[in-house]
């Protein structure tokens, strides 16, 4: 195993469940408080009726699980009540007690497609047909979206945001309308809704843990240390990798990485862990008396490939789900446990008020998916859209998509 592969994970494993942290709203019947938006209120509502009929047949299949026998009048009967999959937390009817949200936010979100063929959704950010989306999955090709009106436009990528997988789409559609960006913060156990361009939500879950940082999946520049010594020395070359590429050799010492000098093989390693795959950095190579430098390019082994079985790979697995292409790496996400598919990326996470606290960016495993906090959306919002000429930015009439 390589001794610049060893790492550990900061991604964090807080506990996952359903019933974790749900809130205290959607056990009652009791109706929801004036104050409350109409929104909440209706969904309020409807959950309180889905929660008691969810808690009614949960005890019943618990009871049933136990091996509790019914009485002798009721002793004929021949198949045990189970849940309905109608009311598990992606059925029919749990979706639907959460409609009121889908129905008050449908108009701020696009389902996007390349070539005919759905990619992600995107969430609508002004009146002029600006969109955010997940920027690694609009790949070359004819750009289309879907309107919740049931209308196909025309769109263009604008500008994207490689650091945290952002892309910024004009959509040639007027009458649009903006998402509306949540100003509080989050808390962990609370409802997390991924609503689409339909009536009812593409799927909703609960907030798991609080933003923080995601690294990106280990990357590598080919090498292996020495063993013998904490000094960042080589001790082996990875056929192959750019490292080998760009001329190191075996006892080289690595003296700095993008202007910062290092003194140990473990500060080598730390900041390389900061770099994801197709990114460079540049390293300072003392070899006896002389230095150069040399631009690396990090890189993922694939299997298959040179050095897959070089590096450990990536601790956990993800039990045959299917994740986003770009899963890891953001400056700053909530972690939620919705299970989306890649496709549903790129759309509005919202609250029970209907407002966004995020932007979904990566299914990462099987009971994780990511979202960008709404104020990392918004500030690189403001940098894409300073990227562009004024004239890209203006306001354009609904647009057909041309067959």
């Amino acid at each position: 195993m390589s001794d610049e592969g060893r790492v550990t994970r900061d991604e964090g494993r807080g506990a996952r469940g359903e019933g974790r942290g749900t809130r205290d709203e959607g056990c009652s019947r009791t109706l929801p408080p004036k104050t409350a938006s109409p929104v909440r209120r209706a969904a309020l509502f409807c959950l309180g009726g889905a929660a008691v009929r969810l808690l009614a047949l949960c005890a019943l299949a618990i009871i049933l699980a136990n091996g509790t026998r019914p009485s002798p009048a009721q002793d004929t009967l021949a198949t045990p009540l189970v849940l309905a999959r109608s009311y598990f937390r992606s059925g029919e009817e749990t979706l639907r007690a959460f409609a009121p949200v889908s129905k008050a936010t449908r108009y701020s979100i696009v389902k996007l497609d390349v070539d005919g063929e759905t990619v992600a959704l995107g969430t609508v950010v002004d009146t002029g047909g600006l969109v955010l989306t997940k920027a690694s999955e609009i790949k070359p090709g004819k750009l289309t979206c879907w309107l919740a009106s049931d209308k196909e436009v025309q769109a263009e990528l604008l500008a994207s945001d490689e650091d945290e997988d952002l892309a910024l789409v004009r959509v040639r559609a007027s009458g649009l309308k903006p998402i509306t960006w949540a100003t509080g913060g989050v808390a962990e156990g609370q409802w997390a809704i991924t609503p689409g361009i339909a009536e009812t939500p593409h799927a909703v879950g609960i907030v798991s843990a609080l933003p923080r940082r995601i690294r990106p999946e280990r990357a590598f520049i080919g090498v292996q240390f020495d063993l013998e010594t904490q000094l960042p020395k080589i001790g082996a070359l990875l056929p192959g990798m750019s490292a080998e590429k760009a001329g190191i050799k075996p006892g080289d010492l690595i003296a700095a990485v993008n202007g910062t000098w290092v003194t140990n093989r473990d500060q080598v390693r730390e900041i390389l862990g900061d770099f994801r795959e197709g990114q460079t950095v540049t390293v300072r190579v003392r070899r006896a008396a002389q230095e150069f430098d040399a631009v690396l390019k990090m890189t993922v082994p694939r299997l298959g490939e040179a050095g897959a079985g070089f590096y450990a790979p990536r601790p956990g697995g993800n039990f045959g789900a299917d994740v986003s292409r770009r899963a890891l790496g953001f400056e700053r996400a909530i972690e939620h446990d919705t299970v989306l598919q890649p496709w549903l990326c790129g759309g509005p996470l919202v609250n029970l008020d209907g407002q966004a606290i995020g932007l979904n960016i990566a299914r990462a495993s099987r009971v994780t998916t990511y979202a960008l906090p709404a104020a990392l959306v918004q500030r690189i919002l403001a940098n894409l859209k300073s990227r562009r000429p004024l004239g890209d930015l203006t306001p354009t009439l609904n647009a057909p998509a041309s067959k």
